[in-house]
This record gives C-alpha cells, sequence and structure tokens, in this order.
C-alpha cells in the first residue's frame, strides 16, 4: 500500500492502486463534475468557461483547476483566462509555458545533481518503499 496526496484537497491516504483522490473527494463529485465539463466540451469546443459552467453547473474555480491540472484546454491560442505563473505568458493549459517549463525542470536538475555533490549519499528514495522507511533511511544516513 502506498501513501499519496489527494489532487483536489492535499489529504494524505492510503491506496494499493493508481488512485489520485481520496474517498471524500471521489464521494463529493470531483470526477463527475470532470466528466460533465469534459463531455460538454466535447459536444461545444468553442464554449466560454462561463457557458461551460452555467450548462454543466460546474463551479468556475473548479473548471480553472481542470486547467490547471491539464486534464482540459483552452482551444484559442490567445486567452486572457490562463496565464503562465512564472513570465505570464497566455497558456492552453497547466501553470507554465512550454519555454518556463523548460527552464523549470532545468533548474529543478541542477539542483538536484548539486546536492548530488554535496551529499555522496543522497540517492532518489525507491518507489516501492514506505515513506517512513525513506526517512528513516535517510535520517539515518546523516550522522
Amino acid at each position: 500500500m502506498g501513501l499519496v496526496n489527494c489532487r483536489e484537497c492535499g489529504r494524505l491516504f492510503g491506496t494499493e492502486s493508481d488512485e489520485t483522490l481520496c474517498s471524500r473527494c471521489r464521494e463529493s463529485g470531483y470526477e463527475s463534475d470532470f466528466k460533465k465539463v469534459r463531455d460538454y466540451l466535447y459536444a461545444n469546443p468553442g464554449a466560454d468557461i462561463e457557458e461551460v459552467s452555467e450548462a454543466t453547473e460546474v463551479e468556475r474555480p473548479r473548471i480553472m483547476k481542470f486547467l490547471r491540472e491539464e486534464r482540459i484546454e483552452i482551444v484559442d491560442e490567445e486567452n486572457v483566462l490562463l496565464n503562465c505563473s512564472r513570465c505570464g505568458k497566455s497558456i492552453k493549459t497547466g501553470r507554465y509555458c512550454a519555454s518556463c517549463e523548460a527552464e523549470v525542470k532545468k533548474e529543478l536538475s541542477g539542483a538536484l545533481d548539486t546536492m548530488k555533490k554535496i551529499n555522496g549519499k543522497f540517492q532518489k528514495p525507491a518507489a516501492t518503499k514506505k515513506t517512513t522507511e525513506i526517512y528513516t533511511r535517510n535520517i539515518g544516513d546523516k550522522k
């Protein structure tokens, strides 16, 4: 069993599959709201956020969350609805434009390389280990 954070509320929960929503959020209708929005957009590709919200009865902030999670995408290249969190450029989905995303990945990769050079014992935890074992192992290595 693995521990993951819920994509909707951030709550930590145990899962044996690839679930990304806790039971509370699954029951609250997060996925059914997404399906309503997705189906409406398939039938009405040029619809704006207000139209989608009104037709599906899904609140605007939740639709924006679907955009940020890259689950849906804006059709227009230039829009005033969604901007890159880093440079402010208009984007269709997600948090960053392609160039900022590449820069962030490069910066994170550089930071990871620096950490490896500073601490020769640093290693990426195995995905199959339990979280508590990973923390215990890493704390024990610092002695």
